[in-house]
């Protein structure tokens, strides 16, 4: 292999990753089991035939804390419509940092704890954050974004599925 092979086969490696970052899926919305802030569990029903964003998030997360506004700017856009919004904090995050951040940013969605891992293994061993999918509303894993989406590609994929049948 020459020089020339090298960096073409490191190029198209790298090509690879970088698409793997936004990528279409049809993978059905796994079981799970979390508390919300408040105490209450969650589960894959409270979604069921809603279109829903789930964000793998944590407070120590920069990329995560910069998009959170843009994430409720979204939720606040579409709920009307049904959409259905929870961000899910990593069972590395102090709960503390987590409530003590949805409430002083006011969060207007679930907020909820996968405190010990579970439900991030189970959506496909999801462990950089943030990390956000788009559930449509047969439950099927549509969109997943590692790092800040592109956000007008995101709203897109959010309109078509809100205004798709059941």
């Amino acid at each position: 292999m020459n020089i020339r092979q090298f960096f073409l086969v490191v190029l198209m490696s790298v090509a690879g990753i970088l698409v793997g970052c936004s990528s279409n899926t049809q993978q059905v919305m796994p079981t799970f089991k979390v508390s919300e802030i408040s105490g209450k569990t969650i589960t894959q029903d409270n979604f069921k035939g809603k279109v829903t964003i789930i964000n793998f998030w944590a407070t120590s997360c920069t990329t995560c804390v910069k998009e959170m506004p843009k994430l409720v700017e979204t939720y606040d856009k579409y709920k009307s419509n049904g959409l259905e919004f929870m961000a899910l904090a990593m069972s590395y995050d102090p709960p503390m940092y987590v409530v003590n951040f949805a409430e002083t940013r006011k969060l207007p969605f679930i907020v909820a704890m996968d405190s010990d891992g579970s439900a991030a293994k189970s959506f496909g061993k999801i462990q950089l954050t943030p990390t956000t999918l788009v559930i449509n509303k047969q439950g099927r894993i549509i969109k997943r974004y590692v790092g800040e989406p592109d956000w007008s590609e995101f709203y897109q994929v959010i309109e078509k599925s809100l205004a798709e049948n059941s």
